[in-house]
């Protein structure tokens, strides 16, 4: 009885939304409505020529429900009707992962929370500047609680006037957001088969990527039974979903969603195929997961330890180093200065990562490095490298605080660790990218592993030195070499201030570098003081490191990005874009992309010695290879979410698509000339 009156109440609902729309009249009583749906713009002035996502921000009322593009075995999907100008043309709307809600022995894809559908506008090319663009929509829906359901109808409406296309911060937060409950595409076909009443799914996924309450949502109706139970299964690189088959035939494509965790999924298409049996188990094995965070682990501490010989680490492990080359620690205070050295490295890289999680987790697409897009912490960075290569030149010597010297040298250790960690996030190593990208889809205690590993490879070698006294016995013994020697080390300190200062013009232009300089030279001009106190036997003085904070402060404070300006690629190149990436592939060409920043030191290297090369501009133009440079030094929401598609935490990132092919090709992250020549 209850599974006909629901039945029935949804078949009247659906012939009075189908009666209400074709004699034009209103549906639901007015300002009675239990969706509350909301047309909010990314950008309310899109520029011509580009696209432009429009949410349908629902908020359903408490003990109703909406319902998902397949809305299961009753109700139906919301019908959006659009009244655009002329040339501006609007996609399917994408819709997030649903919930499940069975009533009366019927299961429903709903959403019971709130929830924002996405629809992409283009706007056609050509439009002059400040051209209107009213933007209407007439959508009708269902909207029910467990007992009755309710047809109902909604007017949005939109002003948009073509611009610059740019986008609000709190606006892109929440955008942001919403498209991390949307599925992602899963570029692999996966394969189904139908057999004794049941059907098979094989979905590729990696064995040791996350997976949390999987279930497979169907988008094409009829092929499986939506309340029946579902079993997970892995199986090496792939997913087996078993249920019971639907009473459809047909031999498809099947189209469905794959949740793969909270609020998270990815959009799979399976063709009809062979798919052999499993052992069906409703948990994912936890031993792909463990395995996949060791060789994370691994790749990480390979890239942490690469990091040591960068030019902005190298000087501070060898002023470590040094400290112990002098002889004047015994066993236990060289331990304990390795130890608190690591403990500084380990708790920035994990700092760093879990402030990534975090970003991530809150919907804002960042990766390795987030902070080296802010001019601010560039200032800040810019200040501390000319501080160490004054101290390195023999300026000034670092005042030590007197808690440090009650600790024997271990929070001068941690500290110098810290610093070696942070400043060390531009120079990233030929390992780390893929150990990072590996950390964002693994569970956070995993990843947070993965990152303390990253830290415990840059430590290694301090380490060593303090817990093996045979390698402390092979360092030079003390003499007036060592403060050459420092004297040296001062020259890579200088060249990665003045790569700092080189991309801090980028970030905020000529004046932004300008501020820079100017308040490294008061900086210069306070250790100056402050060092020549220390040669007459004085404190550092309090007088000098409060102008050193005041010059700090201020010069972070008062720069700013410059105006955004048009990508500008290398010559033979396009700024990358996604639709001009897809324009090229269904035109059948190779593409070579490459996403750089103007912080990131490995990439800058491979494009002066591989990709920038007459060698590779000839091999790609013999191969007709179209070539797309992202640059991501200032941070890019859209061009962010392609990184980590690719599972990769940030640049250098290098893909070369085939003719023909369904997926890129991810090449090393060190480039040869001849690794280019040959694809």
């Amino acid at each position: 009885m209850r599974w006909f009156h629901f039945g029935l109440m949804t078949v009247l609902a659906m012939l009075t939304a189908s009666a209400a729309q074709a004699d034009g009249g209103p549906i639901g009583a007015p300002g009675a409505h239990h969706l509350a749906i909301t047309l909010v713009a990314e950008s309310t002035t899109p520029a011509a020529g580009s696209t432009v996502t429009v949410a349908l921000a629902t908020v359903p009322e408490a003990g109703w429900h909406g319902y998902w593009e397949n809305p299961g075995d009753a109700g139906f999907p919301a019908k959006l009707e659009w009244k655009l100008p002329n040339g501006v043309t609007a996609s399917d709307p994408v819709y997030p992962v649903p919930g499940r809600l069975v009533v009366a022995d019927l299961m429903n894809y709903v959403f019971e929370k709130p929830y924002a559908p996405l629809v992409t506008l283009k706007v056609p090319a050509g439009l002059a500047a400040g051209t209107a663009l009213p933007i209407t929509l007439h959508t009708t829906y269902l909207v029910c609680s467990a007992t009755v359901c309710v047809p109902e109808a909604a007017d949005l409406s939109l002003s948009l006037t073509v611009g610059d296309g740019a986008i609000a911060p709190d606006t892109q937060a929440r955008f942001d957001a919403w498209r991390r409950a949307v599925p992602k595409p899963l570029d692999a076909k996966g394969v189904f088969q139908r057999s004794d009443g049941r059907i098979r799914i094989a979905i590729p996924y990696p064995a040791g990527a996350a997976l949390k309450d999987a279930y497979f949502y169907p988008v094409t109706t009829g092929l499986l039974d939506y309340n029946a139970p579902q079993s997970v299964s892995q199986d090496g690189d792939r997913l087996v979903v078993e249920t019971k088959a639907g009473a459809a035939g047909g031999a498809g494509p099947l189209v469905g969603v794959l949740q793969i965790g909270a609020q998270q999924g990815l959009r799979v298409t399976a063709n009809a195929g062979t798919v052999a049996a499993t052992a069906a188990t409703s948990t994912v094995p936890t031993g792909g997961v463990l395995m996949a965070t060791l060789i994370a682990f691994a790749g990480a501490m390979l890239g942490g330890l690469i990091l040591n010989i960068m030019p902005c680490v190298f000087p501070i492990l060898s002023l470590k180093a040094l400290s112990l080359a002098r002889g004047h620690l015994d066993e236990g205070a060289a331990r304990r200065e390795a130890l608190a050295y690591t403990g500084g490295v380990v708790a920035v890289c994990v700092g760093l990562g879990a402030a990534i999680l975090a970003l991530r987790a809150g919907g804002t697409a960042v990766g390795w490095a987030f902070q080296l897009q802010d001019p601010r912490a560039i200032v800040v960075l810019l200040l501390l490298t000319v501080a160490l290569s004054l101290n390195l030149g023999g300026l000034f010597e670092i005042p030590t605080p007197q808690f440090v010297n009650r600790s024997g040298g271990a929070g001068g250790a941690f500290a110098t660790g810290a610093l070696a960690a942070f400043i060390a996030t531009p120079c990233t190593g030929p390992f780390m990218g893929a150990a990072l990208g590996a950390a964002l889809v693994l569970p956070w205690p995993a990843a947070l592993a993965v990152f303390a590993g990253l830290g415990l490879g840059l430590a290694i070698p301090f380490l060593a030195l303090g817990f093996v006294p045979a390698l402390r016995k092979r360092l030079p013994k003390p003499g007036a070499w060592m403060e050459t020697f420092r004297h040296i080390l001062s020259v890579p300190m200088w060249l990665t201030a003045l790569a700092l200062a080189w991309v801090l013009g980028r970030q905020a232009g000529v004046n932004g570098l300008i501020l820079g300089l100017g308040a490294a030279l008061f900086a210069g001009f306070a250790l100056w003081i402050g060092g020549r106190r220390q040669a007459r036997g004085l404190a550092f003085g309090w007088g000098a490191l409060i102008a050193l904070l005041v010059v700090t402060i201020g010069g972070a404070a008062l720069v700013s990005r410059a105006p955004a300006k048009a990508a500008v690629a290398e010559a033979g190149s396009e700024p990358f874009t996604e639709a001009r990436l897809d324009t090229l592939r269904k035109a059948g060409r190779p593409v070579f992309v490459y996403f750089t920043a103007d912080w990131c030191l490995t990439c800058k290297v491979n494009e002066k010695a591989a990709i920038e090369t007459d060698a590779t501009r000839k091999a790609f133009a013999d191969h007709k290879v179209a070539v797309l440079l992202g640059d991501w030094t200032n941070g890019d929401a859209t061009m962010g979410r392609f990184i980590e598609a690719h599972n990769r935490a940030g640049v250098p990132l290098y893909l070369y698509y085939a003719p023909g092919a369904a997926e890129p090709r991810v090449l090393p992250q060190v480039l040869t000339p001849g690794i280019l020549a040959a694809l």
